[in-house]
């Protein structure tokens, strides 16, 4: 077991050495974050929240969601100084914490969220043009699927050219994609009315009698998956210039998000009634924006989709390639997914990414219910790794690990992780506890990697505890199935 500590601590502590060759700066770090976070759901938020509530449950639901992830955020922080020697964070912690299996599971499921996640970019993309080009319908035609395959390699060639090149890219994006949010703002605030914010602010007319906890409840839903990427500057530690830059990245681009995100859900309450907010077609943002300044208002909210939602696609590209080239270098995954190119890209783990992201392009032709099953259930999956995360933060504060000489804020960080831990299951709960029962449909064949890892390494593969976790998340596998054949799970 010793010599199983020591060889895997020397694989982690190895790609600091890509630092040698190309570093990210704190501003680089940070549009990771807003890039990964700004994607397609703010553009949707203003009928998203016209649905569900009123003016006071929105704000009620933003604070619970923003002092939830804001712990989060300071978790990141915190564990980029306690753990230094941990690079690619969003895995690494679960490895560290609980064992290989549980490290391994993290992993697997980030990179399967993020395939998918990135496919339903494609999908968007693809329906807002359909609107302007009705060749390409509603995203599923073989044009559309043609087109969206053209941009799919042509951001993996430009990728493969160089982690740097491609984030300094993702820089400029970040900045174009914010640039027609605060634009929207700005006119909402000049066009604000506030009689009809008063009357939206308990609920609206037509929704007096749904109390306030119903309203919430229903928000928090939106709210769920809003600030998922809030993990990229810890993805991208390794290339950090300083392990500190990592949690001001990470604070900054939260908080960044957070006010544009309250902005563009509040202010519309100043616009329509809550009634006609809720039935604005998607992307919602559109539509408001031309009821105030005409049809070009819609046309360039729309662009401004465009580019958000590719700036998205490369920033989680970034990721997606990046986690299992990390987890190999920890001997979670096959060797073969640690290669990297003369440019320092991990190329393996790049190629099957895209080439996953090209197979879900060209499912969405033939079978649209089986890629809405499976956004749903990786959407879940991405929320796995954030409790891991949290409670491995929870459990170095509980235990005093790491605070011999720092003991002053032991309490504090205590508080922290306890509140983001808690706060990880209710977002997991508000996903829906269904989903995490699918998700045993890519954690349990999924495993097939890590058999693969522990084989090459010549090492038993699971422990006794492993074993039951495995045997977990086969019964969700098999009990996902027939529910979904008998028709007790419905998507």
């Amino acid at each position: 077991m010793a010599s199983e500590q020591n060889y895997n601590t020397a694989s982690e502590q190895s790609p600091s050495l890509a630092s040698d060759k190309q570093t990210l700066s704190v501003a680089a770090l940070t549009a990771l974050v807003v890039g990964s976070m700004v994607g397609a759901g703010i553009f949707t938020i203003p009928s998203a929240f016209g649905r569900a509530t009123g003016v006071l449950g929105g704000l009620i639901a933003w604070v619970i969601a923003g002092v939830g992830m804001l712990m989060l955020a300071f978790v990141f922080q915190n564990l980029a100084q306690r753990k230094p020697d941990l690079d690619s964070g969003i895995f690494a912690y679960a490895k560290t914490g609980f064992g290989n299996y549980i490290g391994f599971l993290a992993a697997l499921a980030f990179w399967a969220s993020t395939c998918v996640g990135n496919t339903s970019y494609f999908v968007l993309i693809k329906s807002t043009l359909g609107e302007f080009f009705p060749v390409f319908g509603d995203g599923n035609t073989v044009t559309a699927v043609f087109f969206a395959s053209i941009i799919l390699w042509i951001f993996h060639f430009m990728i493969l050219r160089g982690v740097k090149q491609a984030t300094g890219l993702n820089t400029i994006v970040t900045i174009a994609k914010i640039v027609p949010i605060v634009i929207f703002i700005f006119v909402l605030l000049f066009a604000f009315k506030p009689d009809i914010f008063a009357a939206n602010f308990w609920g609206g007319q037509g929704y007096d009698a749904e109390s306030l906890f119903s309203q919430v409840r229903n928000t928090m839903l939106v709210t769920v998956f809003v600030f998922i990427g809030i993990e990229g500057a810890s993805v991208y530690s390794r290339y950090a210039e300083k392990r500190s830059d990592v949690g001001v990245a990470t604070v900054l681009g939260f908080v960044g998000v957070l006010c544009l995100l309250i902005l563009v859900t509040v202010l519309p309450y100043g616009i329509l009634p809550r009634a006609e907010l809720g039935v604005l077609r998607n992307p919602s943002m559109a539509g408001l924006f031309e009821s105030v300044v005409g049809r070009w208002g819609n046309i360039f909210i729309s662009l401004g989709l465009l580019v958000s939602v590719l700036g998205a696609f490369l920033a989680w590209t970034l990721f997606a390639s990046e986690v299992p080239f990390m987890a190999a270098k920890s001997n979670l995954m096959p060797s073969f997914l640690a290669r990297e190119n003369s440019n320092g890209v991990p190329s393996a783990s790049l190629w099957m990414t895209n080439i996953t992201v090209q197979a879900f392009l060209i499912a969405t032709l033939f079978s649209q219910q089986a890629f809405i099953l499976a956004l749903e259930l990786t959407s879940s999956l991405a929320l796995i790794p954030y409790l891991l995360v949290a409670a491995f933060a929870l459990k170095l504060a509980w235990s005093g690990e790491t605070y011999d000489r720092d003991s002053r804020n032991r309490t504090k960080e205590l508080v922290i992780a306890a509140i983001a831990t808690a706060y990880s299951i209710l977002m997991i709960y508000a996903g829906g506890l269904e989903k995490l029962l699918l998700s045993g449909l890519i954690l349990a064949p999924g495993t097939i990697l890590f058999f693969m890892a522990r084989r090459e390494q010549n090492r038993k593969v699971f422990t006794f505890g492993e074993w039951f976790l495995f045997s977990l998340a086969t019964i969700a596998a098999l009990s996902a199935l027939f529910a979904l054949s008998t028709g007790r799970i419905t998507i």
